[in-house]
């Protein structure tokens, strides 16, 4: 948040918003509705998701840059998005003490008001670009482990790394105990 803020963001997340939600208003549309339909205490968020896997705790094993996107997710109390191993890149608070004194039950007038004059998108493209250097450092470390473990891992021609066997099983990680889930 800043004053002065909101506007329209620019640059490679103005892109993705748009490869993602369609459009930006498309996706001011669907963050309102998230933080307007979360029911009680909790949060409407942007994240930034490195891979597209719909499943709790999986990890895809060969994300590609398609994998990668922008999801808005909504989470009660304070559970946020790194439950799921999302990047948190903007959030606006709806339990009712944040808005109640100034806007009372007009929780849309202050969504409206948070994203028009308050938004800085100028910190929600820092945290996206330190959320691609963190994933860029994650897949480089999991190729050196690989690497390390003794996996046959070569490079193709278009430098990604790849298996010299095509067919073998890649295991996922699901933990089917977990209650979480994202909401889109």
């Amino acid at each position: 948040m800043k004053p002065g803020g909101g506007g329209k963001p620019s640059g490679d997340l103005l892109e993705l918003i748009q490869r993602d939600f369609g459009s930006y208003e498309g996706f001011i549309k669907q963050f309102t509705l998230a933080a307007s339909t979360q029911f009680g205490s909790g949060w409407a968020w942007l994240a930034y998701k490195a891979n597209r896997l719909d499943v709790g705790n999986a990890i895809n094993p060969r994300p590609s840059e398609e994998d990668k996107k922008l999801v808005i997710v909504k989470s009660p109390n304070s559970v946020n998005p790194l439950v799921w191993d999302y990047s948190p890149l903007l959030t606006i608070d709806v339990w009712e003490h944040a808005y109640y004194i100034d806007y009372e039950n007009r929780k849309a007038d202050y969504i409206l008001t948070f994203m028009e004059k308050f938004v800085s998108w100028e910190m929600v493209s820092l945290r996206l670009e330190m959320a691609k250097a963190r994933e860029v450092e994650r897949e480089r470390e999991i190729k050196l482990k690989r690497r390390e473990e003794g996996d046959n891992i070569s490079d193709n021609v278009d430098g990604e790394s790849m298996s010299d066997n095509e067919d073998e099983v890649v295991g996922m990680y699901l933990d089917s105990e977990s209650e979480e889930s994202e909401i889109e």
